[in-house]
């Protein structure tokens, strides 16, 4: 059976560097994750989420709260008591001892039989398909190949809950992006609850099924990466999780059929659910638009908002553009497939002549991507 974790009130203080008093790394967070979640704790160095993992793992005692394994409280157990597996950011791997070994040792601390440990320390590498390199030892893997390794170490105790810290921080980009789907499909499989620290935006959004965005200590908003992204409550999570423009407005009517707000570039559009707080009629606003969701139009279609084309960046799949609003605010919109129809209705005429005017340009708005926050 899959582990319930409930994070109740944890707070955790350290004494002050060069000062009286104390500094709060962890402030007041509950939290419940559900049985064979993948739950991520994403946010800036020094938001608290190493410390948050590190007091469920036992490592670090709370100040003040409790932690529970399916109503179990095990806040002041020990680590080896919680059968938690760790996955450290710097894969921690005896040197001189084969990957075998390596996987196969903490079931030797546990008293496993030998044979026992063999099989299964072969199974948990099968599972992360590094069976084949058993015999090795890590310093002939690559950083890859080692971070599947530490995995499969976690993996063969059968931890009632995987913890992994930034596990891989040290790989290259591609690399990144080649083993998260893999972890993924890993820690789905086993059914295991895991609790995975990253300040890496991505890795979140692509991997977890819900994520915690922390703020000096302080958990922002709860929610599933989708949720979180297109539908963020503060201006810090909309900044955090990848790129938005923010548009002063002022809220022009506000109903069951949505909101309408000015800007200094025209008016917009939103749905009745963009709004993280009420806002009346004469209300101050400002309204986040990812750069995807603004998209290249004729200066003259209706309800666009107008502004002047400043420059555009070559991103080979994606072609940013810079445009200026009401001559005050500079955007970025995205456009997939740069040169493709949406450019050309944009800068050229239908003979495909350059528009005249072709500074001037209009960015559509779907009511359903805007996302207005209160000032």
């Amino acid at each position: 059976m899959s582990t319930r974790i409930e994070i109740e009130n944890i707070v955790k203080e350290f004494p002050a560097i060069g000062a009286a008093g104390k500094t709060r790394a962890v402030d007041d967070i509950t939290l419940t994750i559900e049985p064979g979640e993948l739950f991520f704790l994403l946010g800036p160095s020094g938001c608290g989420k190493t410390t948050l993992l590190r007091m469920i793992a036992g490592f670090i005692d709370p100040t003040a709260g409790s932690i529970k394994f399916n109503g179990r409280d095990v806040t002041h157990t020990a680590p080896n008591k919680r059968n938690t597996g760790m996955v450290f950011q710097s894969y921690a791997l005896w040197p001189h001892m084969t990957v075998e070994a390596n996987v196969a040792f903490g079931l030797g601390v546990r008293k496993v039989p030998k044979a026992q440990r063999l099989e299964q320390a072969r199974e948990a590498l099968a599972a992360v398909q590094m069976d084949q390199y058993a015999k090795r030892k890590p310093n002939q893997l690559s950083g890859g190949q080692q971070q599947r390794v530490a995995l499969a170490r976690a993996l063969v105790i059968r931890p009632d809950v995987l913890l992994l810290d930034e596990p891989l921080s040290n790989l290259d980009a591609k690399l990144r992006i080649e083993l998260r789907t893999e972890i993924r499909r890993i820690c789905k499989d086993s059914g295991i609850t895991t609790v995975y620290v990253t300040h890496d935006q991505k890795e979140a959004l692509s991997m977890a099924d819900r994520v915690a965005i922390l703020k000096l200590g302080k958990t922002i908003q709860v929610g599933s990466p989708r949720e979180c992204y297109r539908r963020p409550k503060s201006k810090f999570v909309a900044e955090f999780l990848g790129e938005t423009n923010f548009i002063p407005a002022t809220v022009a009517s506000s109903s069951e059929a949505g909101l309408e707000l000015d800007t200094a570039a025209g008016r917009v559009h939103a749905s009745p659910d963009a709004a993280v707080e009420p806002l009346a009629a004469g209300a101050k606003a400002m309204i986040s638009l990812r750069p995807e969701a603004l998209r290249l139009v004729p200066a003259d279609t209706p309800g666009a908002l107008i502004g002047e084309h400043r420059s555009t960046i070559h991103l080979g799949e994606i072609a940013q553009h810079h445009v200026m609003l009401g001559g005050q605010i500079e955007v970025k919109a995205a456009e997939i497939n740069p040169l493709g129809a949406a450019h050309e209705s944009a800068f050229l005429d239908h003979t495909g002549e350059q528009r005249e005017g072709t500074s001037k340009v209009g960015l559509a708005v779907d009511p359903r991507d805007a996302v207005v926050l209160g000032v």
